[in-house]
């Protein structure tokens, strides 16, 4: 199964992040999806051209949500913790992962290419719309040990993503000690993380440099 992506693309992360619990050996195909032959490469398997891009067999999944459901449905053996069947609990999980789409993920990624592509200071609404974003993720994991139920989901790994990316740029989280403790223990559930975390900031700092 092949995974074109890119490490430092958070929607990356959160698939790779996905495999790495699920024991998954991905072909990777590590790509920059800025250079237009990239993007004419992608766009042969994936009209959006955008990362990650999964391929098994012919069948072809873009979107992170998308790939890690497909992941554990199809490689969970019979586990559904990550995706639970239960309806009432998978509806928070998805909830959880649409206000990803839609709140945090927007927020820090708005945040982060403010200062560091615009090399702006962030205006205050986009502080605030931030803020507000952190705030809600705060409360869900006040509720309970994780963000969905009281183990880890493919939610808490793709909020994890989002999040990570706001501490690249050394974002002050003191204000948010439930996330602070949360990170620690969705990041102590996933194997080998310290070292993709290793690979992730070295990736990073060299991604910056370009811009």
């Amino acid at each position: 199964m092949e995974l074109y992506y890119n490490i430092v693309s958070p929607p990356c992360q959160s698939v790779l992040l996905v495999g790495k619990k699920l024991g998954i050996t991905f072909d990777l195909k590590e790509v920059n999806p800025h250079l237009p032959e990239v993007r004419e490469q992608l766009r042969k398997y994936n009209p959006q051209h955008t990362i990650p891009t999964f391929i098994e067999d012919g069948h072809v999944i873009w979107e992170s949500y998308a790939i890690a459901i497909y992941l554990v449905e199809k490689y969970g053996n019979g586990d559904d913790a990550l995706y639970p069947r239960d309806p009432k609990v998978r509806s928070v999980v998805n909830q959880r992962l649409f206000f990803d789409n839609g709140l945090m993920f927007k927020g820090a990624i708005e945040y982060v290419e403010c200062i560091l592509k615009k090399k702006l200071e962030p205006t205050e609404e986009m502080q605030q719309r931030l803020k507000k974003a952190l705030g809600l993720l705060e409360s869900f994991v006040k509720e309970r040990a994780f963000v969905a139920s009281d183990h880890l989901t493919i939610a808490d790994i793709c909020l994890l993503s989002s999040v990570t990316l706001l501490t690249g740029i050394k974002y002050d989280l003191a204000a948010f000690p439930g996330i602070t403790v949360w990170v620690a223990r969705v990041t102590g559930e996933l194997p080998d993380y310290g070292e993709f975390h290793k690979e992730l900031y070295e990736k990073s700092m060299e991604y910056i440099k370009t811009l």
